[in-house]
């Protein structure tokens, strides 16, 4: 009951104090931002809307809509997928690579701040493999994807 009554508010909070610095120095939000990591990483800065919904656990309208929000502002673009005639294909712009840029030493100084530096290196192996567990166990009981 203590882990559940700790874990809750404190991933309320963590979320939060993300959203709101992400927000205030950039003008993007924590999903914008993740998006934007996923699809940097991916090969040529695209990936199917299918698959980057599956990797934020977020739904397919939910991105359709974020992906809407960042295309007005130049973040990424759609296009459809070459070797698929449904799949449509969300992709990383130059200017969306300059906002990650710009983005990421101040919220991995916020991470860092009101997450990392307050664990020892042991909670933190302990927290990283216990919620990986968690995970994957919901992953693998919705048959490899993640539920919504």
């Amino acid at each position: 009951m203590r882990a559940w009554l700790a874990f809750m508010p404190a991933a309320t909070l963590v979320g939060r104090e993300l959203d709101r610095q992400l927000k205030e120095d950039t003008g993007l939000s924590h999903l914008q931002y993740e998006i934007l990591i996923h699809l940097d990483e991916a090969r040529q800065g695209a990936m199917r809307m299918t698959e980057l919904a599956e990797r934020l656990v977020n739904s397919k309208s939910g991105l359709t809509y974020q992906i809407g929000q960042m295309e007005k502002a130049g973040l990424v673009t759609r296009r459809q997928c070459e070797w698929s005639k449904s799949g449509v294909l969300a992709e990383i712009t130059p200017e969306g690579r300059a906002m990650l840029e710009r983005a990421a030493p101040g919220h991995v100084d916020k991470v860092r701040e009101i997450l990392i530096d307050v664990l020892t290196p042991e909670e933190r192996r302990a927290i990283a493999e216990g919620l990986g567990r968690v995970r994957d166990r919901i992953i693998e009981r919705n048959d490899g994807e993640a539920c919504w």
